[in-house]
């Protein structure tokens, strides 16, 4: 399985922050959340990444080099405009990931050890597609349904707080269906729509707490969270 990290985002609710520094290379308890995100994929036996660049990509680059700091071996891809997630992995593709695929936003902190478990429980699934999911209330996440251990709906939920992490698997068939979404924006999560809509099986694969940073406010929160203590 090949992995694809999209760190492409201008992180537009983050400015200025995201002015000089791509959202990725921002912290969370004083380390890059990508550098983090990579020694996960490390930790979960992932050799080879393709890292999806756009906003200030030059900076990602100078960062991760060629990978070997954090255990992998690092190609590139460039999306120059902000045309979707499902845009990112066809360029990806195209610079040489193969499915079977994950694909991770590089913004996400992950518990650790759950992306290596998510990935083993999709391989054992045989499922067209996986989903990470966690419970979250916060009213920007995508609401999911899901029942057994297989996704329901996606944009629809039903009251428990699950939740779309940005975490997917794509299979070879599923994968192919990228290059014929309508669009723009090419979005992955109406490629797993449609997949849906086609009876395909998609797991739903339980994640824990999962951290990101969505506005300036959040940098301050997630590294020095003793200034919201109460006394």
């Amino acid at each position: 399985m090949d992995a694809v990290v999209i760190a492409a985002g201008e992180g537009r609710r983050l400015r200025p922050l995201t002015e000089r520094w791509p959202k990725p290379l921002l912290p969370i308890e004083g380390r890059p959340v990508l550098a983090t995100l990579l020694r996960e994929l490390a930790a979960a036996g992932f050799d080879a990444t393709t890292v999806v660049t756009g906003h200030l990509g030059d900076r990602i680059r100078a960062f991760v080099g060629d990978g070997s700091a954090f255990g992998l071996a690092v190609r590139y891809a460039e999306q120059p405009s902000p045309l979707g997630s499902a845009d990112a992995v066809l360029r990806a593709v195209a610079a040489g990931a193969r499915a079977p695929l994950l694909v991770s936003a590089a913004d996400t902190v992950y518990r650790a050890g759950d992306v290596g478990e998510a990935a083993r429980e999709w391989t054992a699934s045989g499922t067209a597609g996986g989903l990470g999911v966690r419970v979250d209330h916060g009213p920007e996440r995508t609401p999911v349904r899901a029942e057994g251990g297989r996704l329901i709906a996606l944009g629809e939920g039903d009251g428990t707080g699950l939740a779309a992490a940005p975490l997917w698997f794509l299979g070879d068939e599923l994968a192919a269906t990228l290059a014929s979404l309508d669009g723009p924006p090419f979005e992955l999560a109406a490629a797993f729509a449609r997949a849906l809509a086609a009876e395909r099986e998609i797991a739903a694969l339980a994640l824990g707490p999962t951290r990101d940073l969505t506005r300036p406010t959040d940098v301050i929160l997630r590294n020095f969270p003793y200034l919201w203590t109460k006394k």
